[in-house]
This record gives structure tokens, sequence and C-alpha cells, in this order.
């Protein structure tokens, strides 16, 4: 696929939390890519897998990576095809915020820079804040910029570390 055939897009991943005839969070996030790569998107990067400190009440660590995919979708379509992915490994979005989950997965940015509505922003809103993101999306992509600041993922996460 062309990039102008195409969007790009990075999207986050994390889990906390095992899955049955899965594995443990590690195991997880290859699932996710796995599944992630047979729907309608080319795979084009994937960060290694990191460890980090959960934010809010959780007790478990996280494992956390990153891709850079592309595809035909749209912003919502995409946020749409995240959220089915979650439901399928059983991530339920009621309930306390922040709590021990399957799967969470997040778009950070995409190759049209911003985009606003009541139900996705993107670039995320936290995303430099979070070493965690940051760390595995400069890996896959360190000179793509960040629409609002001008800086690249890699200048981010130095600063966030």
């Amino acid at each position: 696929m062309s990039e102008a055939s195409g969007h790009r897009y990075i999207v986050a991943l994390g889990s906390n939390m095992r899955l049955s005839g899965v594995g443990g969070p590690r195991a997880v996030l290859g699932a996710a890519i796995e599944s992630l790569a047979d729907r309608a998107m080319d795979v084009l990067a994937v960060s290694p897998i990191i460890a980090s400190e959960p934010v809010g009440p959780s007790q478990r660590r996280y494992a956390n990576a990153a891709m850079l995919v592309e595809c035909q979708l749209s912003p919502p379509e995409m946020l749409s095809l995240l959220q089915s992915v979650e439901r399928e490994f059983g991530r339920n979005r009621r309930g306390q915020r922040w709590r021990a989950r399957t799967l969470d997965l997040d778009l950070i940015l995409w190759s049209g820079g911003i985009w606003v509505s009541p139900d996705l922003a993107i670039p995320h809103n936290a995303f430099r804040e979070r070493p965690f993101v940051l760390r595995p999306a400069a890996e896959i992509a360190p000179r793509w910029r960040d629409p609002l600041t001008g800086l690249t993922l890699r200048q981010l996460s130095t600063r966030a570390a």
C-alpha cells in the first residue's frame, strides 16, 4: 500500500493481565499485534515490548509496545476497529479508570495530523507525558513529529525520560 493511498497510524499497546488461552501480558500484546496484522492494514514496524509501572490504582506492571500501521481506515473507523479488538481480548470499558486490563489500544498519532471529535482526539491527549508510550513509539518512528508541539517522538521521549 502506498502512503498516498492510505493513512499511517502509531498505535500504543498495553496489557497487565493474563488472558486464558493466550498467556501473560507480553503474549497478549503479541497476539494483539498478530490480530491487527490480519485485518485490513499493513504493519510497518513494531517496537520491542517494555515493562512499565501502572498508572492509577492497578498494582500489576504493564507490558507496553507501539506499532506503525498503514490502512485505508479513517480515524473514527480505526478507533472502532481497535475497540473491537480490545473487546475480543476481553476488554471491558466500564468501571474504574486505569484498572487492570487485558488489552489497551490507543491511537497516538496519524499521518493526517490533528483529528478532534467528541469520541476521538489525535494526537492522544496524554501521550507526551507517558514514557511507556513515547519510548516504544520513538523506537519505530523517531522522526515523526507531534503536530501540536513540532517536536519529534525522539525529542519527546528524551524529555519524558
